[in-house]
């Protein structure tokens, strides 16, 4: 019987027998398809997933200028939760809560969702005042939430430092119960995987260059670094790059591009037993199934499209960090790095048709686009194949701007950016 070293058997249970990647098609792109979707990370993917098997459009492009799941799906820090405060958000990401519940068996790989609980500290009057805010608003929406005293938080998460002597003393904190992680390169391959099963194109290392529009206006199709593509229709799903690529069509966006700053340990043994996030002190924090403490922190004080760590801003989460749970400082950093977030002026993001026959954009997530990428894909994929909004993402137009009908997100993202 040949035998395989510990680290040749996860790489096989994670990726398959060739890398850590699963294995699909890598087909040459053809002269025209039904739909294009630009961007092949979670939300590219699991669009032209459901695009597939709820709509039976088959004759689908996913196309990506690097790989699949190199973007923001590969350096998020793989939260999960439903508890947003605005009706339209939290039917949104409940939405995505449901799926991702059934996700593992829906595409018969695992994306090693753990509900694990995802616990939101309060500091102060303002916290509780907000929190408690939370809890209410979400009960009467159907999504679970609670609140808890100081000692039943340090109950629930028994690392946590809750002596008066801190800086920033915990007072309480709002606790979803169903809310956890999911491993997040394992949703891009799940979604890869089961839209490549059904007949989609996934075509990488293409850029697009440019989105060739008729007489009419009406999309005609992408030019790439590999040739014309046609297709009638459209999809943009570039994270952090989406007013870029809709440029190229000359439909400006309300967007601002942000490296949003993350880090994590050396693993260690299970030590930390859920999520938890603290928006006064800006720092969220969970263990891998590795082993790592992954942290987040908050986002560069200027635009820009770089995917370089910040120490200046994860130094202040890190000090946080370490006065939240004290044996942390023993932890040496592994790594850090910055992810790329669009973000809109109310902090919601735009799933919507656009003026331009044929283009629809899915952008502007902020920080809670990994958390919504199962049910953003499922309502995107309904607006593209139907071409007009499901009633979750009806709400997230860009008339909103100009109608002043805002969600405004920017407290309830927990670390609001």
């Amino acid at each position: 019987m040949q035998k395989f070293s510990g680290f040749e058997l996860l790489r096989r249970a994670l990726g398959g027998h060739q890398g850590w990647q699963p294995q699909w098609r890598n087909p040459e792109p053809k002269a025209e398809y039904d739909v294009i979707i630009v961007g092949a990370g979670g939300h590219g993917l699991a669009t032209a997933y459901y695009l597939a098997k709820e709509h039976g459009i088959t004759n689908v492009a996913v196309i990506e200028r690097g790989w699949l799941g190199g973007g923001n799906t590969g350096r998020n820090t793989t939260i999960v939760r439903s508890n947003y405060l605005f009706d339209e958000s939290a039917a949104l990401y409940d939405h995505a809560m449901k799926l991702w519940e059934g996700l593992s068996q829906d595409l018969n790989y695992n994306v090693m969702y753990s509900a694990r609980g995802v616990l939101m500290l309060a500091h102060n009057i303002h916290d509780v005042q907000s929190f408690k805010r939370h809890v209410h608003a979400n009960r009467l929406n159907g999504v679970d939430n609670e609140w808890l005293t100081a000692e039943q938080c340090k109950e629930f998460c028994p690392p946590l430092n809750i002596g008066p002597g801190m800086r920033y003393p915990i007072l309480g904190g709002a606790l979803q119960r169903r809310g956890g992680t999911a491993r997040h390169d394992a949703v891009a391959w799940g979604y890869a995987r089961g839209a490549d099963s059904r007949g989609v194109d996934i075509i990488q290392n293409c850029e697009v260059t440019g989105i060739r529009r008729g007489a009419d206006g009406e999309v005609q199709g992408v030019e790439t670094s590999r040739g014309f593509i046609r297709a009638p229709k459209v999809g943009v799903v570039a994270a952090g790059h989406s007013s870029v690529v809709m440029n190229m069509a000359g439909v400006r966006m309300p967007l601002e591009s942000y490296p949003l700053q993350a880090l994590v340990s050396e693993p260690v043994k299970p030590a930390f037993p859920c999520v938890v996030m603290s928006n006064t002190i800006h720092a969220y924090i969970s263990q891998s199934d590795k082993g790592e403490m992954v942290i987040g922190a908050g986002t560069d004080a200027y635009t820009s499209y770089s995917q370089r760590g910040a120490l200046h801003v994860t130094t202040h989460t890190l000090d946080a960090i370490c006065e939240l749970v004290p044996q942390f400082r023993r932890l040496r950093m592994l790594r850090n790095w910055g992810g790329i977030v669009d973000v809109t002026p109310d902090r919601s993001p735009i799933i919507a048709k656009t003026p331009v026959k044929g283009l629809y954009v899915n952008c502007g997530w902020g920080t809670g686009g990994f958390k919504a990428t199962p049910g953003s894909g499922h309502v995107f994929a309904h607006t593209i194949a139907r071409d007009e909004p499901h009633a979750i993402n009806a709400p997230f137009s860009m008339e909103r701007f100009r109608d002043g009908f805002l969600i405004d997100e920017a407290a309830a993202a927990a670390v609001a950016h």
